[in-house]
């Protein structure tokens, strides 16, 4: 049955045209992006004719008028006139306004990146097929994932990667918007990002974008210890959340249950989020009863979603791989499923993704990417900036997955394993 819409718990006049979930504007897929999951932004379903969200936006409380005159001021006498442009003064009081929030998921999008927007549901996108997200306290731009089988990851950009900097420009002062600009391109075109691995090397890479086919789910059997194919243990890679998903999970669970398998491995190792009702149906799939998540508003109301009754996969027993590449809605499920006792989480700490954001647009033709509201576990815990921890620590699983070894799947076969004979 479908999940309780999460756009009920706005008040009606602040119903959005685009609802975005996922990684922070940041987290933009590099050449997509700008989709809150995928790559920079994930725009829900868009309205016809419509743009973002502009609900009765009233003229500024307070002197804002001061800000005229700080920049008749700087034109009149400034040392260096030809810095004091329009366009720049503006810019950098829009920057001033939104970074004494302290909110790196609320971000002026300028009407070029904006443009750029691709809605998920078209499903490609030109660019290197990774994710970036700034580190909150280095302020640093990082890789958070890397799709399967993309330029980026052939390349050998791994999760963790730092960008110091694309094309011999430092990266020191970008934000996420500034980074996936310089980043993304056409197919064919080259672009060189210089990166710090995670074990401290440091590394100039080549990358030739190409057109990126948005994965939603894929699955094989698991690889046991031995390296043969599992005969009764499925591995179900959720690459993100879009309006396909939920389609193409439940056509991947039948052929699992008809080819016999027993039980599945669910990795959302490389999920950064994406449709927010896409995530709340995933996790109504697995889940018989019980919270999936809560919503807290602006005004501090909290808000329950709750799994309903059946769903394809209740009955089969699962266990989740999580890393610091899960984010957001994979956050999500992930907390929805160990909070209920569903599943074990095996892997390593996850990213810490845990707002809603609208897109606002603006007159000039950009947007503002406005955080409204932020997620709790079933348990009430926060996501953001915290992460989700799993039940199984395996230290060192991002390192040794680039070195092309996953300890992390012997140890959930084995629980797995465990679980089928107690059946």
């Amino acid at each position: 049955m479908p999940a309780q819409d999460p756009s009920s718990f706005l008040p009606q006049d602040e119903q959005p045209r685009w609802w975005l979930w996922g990684l922070p504007l940041a987290a933009l897929v590099l050449g997509l992006v700008f989709l809150a999951g995928v790559v920079g932004f994930w725009f829900g379903e868009r309205e016809e004719g419509g743009g973002g969200a502009k609900q009765g936006i009233e003229a500024p409380e307070g002197d804002f008028g001061i800000l005229q005159e700080v920049y008749q001021v700087l034109k009149n006498y400034y040392v260096d006139p030809e810095r004091v442009t329009p366009e720049l003064m503006r810019q950098g009081a829009i920057e001033g306004m939104l970074s004494v929030l302290g909110d790196r998921n609320t971000q002026y999008i300028d009407p070029e990146s904006y443009a750029a927007g691709i809605d998920i549901i078209s499903g490609t996108f030109e660019g290197i097929g990774a994710k970036v997200d700034q580190d909150p306290f280095t302020g640093n731009i990082v890789i958070v994932t890397t799709f399967r089988s993309s330029p980026a990851e052939r390349a050998g950009i791994r999760t963790g990667d730092v960008i110091i900097a694309v094309d011999g420009q430092s990266t020191a002062g970008w934000n996420v918007t500034q980074a996936v600009r310089r980043i993304r391109g056409p197919k064919g075109t080259t672009v060189t990002l210089t990166v710090q691995h995670r074990d401290g090397t440091i590394e100039e890479i080549p990358i030739v974008r190409d057109v990126i086919v948005v994965p939603t789910v894929t699955w094989e059997p698991a690889i046991d210890e031995s390296g043969a194919p599992a005969r009764d243990v499925a591995i179900v890679q959720l690459q993100q959340f879009t309006q396909h998903t939920v389609g193409d999970l439940q056509e991947a669970l039948r052929q699992i249950r008809q080819r016999g398998y027993r039980a599945i491995i669910l990795d959302l190792r490389s999920n950064p989020g994406g449709s927010l009702d896409a995530t709340i149906r995933v996790a109504d799939m697995f889940l018989d009863r019980g919270i999936i998540l809560y919503e807290v508003d602006r005004g501090g109301a909290k808000r329950a979603v709750q799994a309903r009754q059946g769903g394809e996969g209740v009955d089969i027993p699962v266990v989740v791989l999580v890393g610091p590449g899960s984010a957001s809605g994979a956050e999500v499920l992930a907390s929805a499923l160990q909070d209920n006792g569903r599943a074990v989480l095996i892997g390593e700490k996850t990213f810490g993704k845990g707002t809603v954001n609208q897109i606002h647009e603006l007159s000039n033709r950009g947007a503002l990417y406005v955080t409204v509201g932020r997620w709790l576990t079933p348990k009430g815990l926060p996501i953001e900036g915290v992460g989700v921890e799993p039940d199984i620590v395996v230290e060192g699983m991002t390192e040794a997955l680039a070195a092309g070894h996953d300890p992390a799947l012997s140890i959930a076969l084995e629980q797995l394993r465990q679980t089928i004979a107690r059946r």
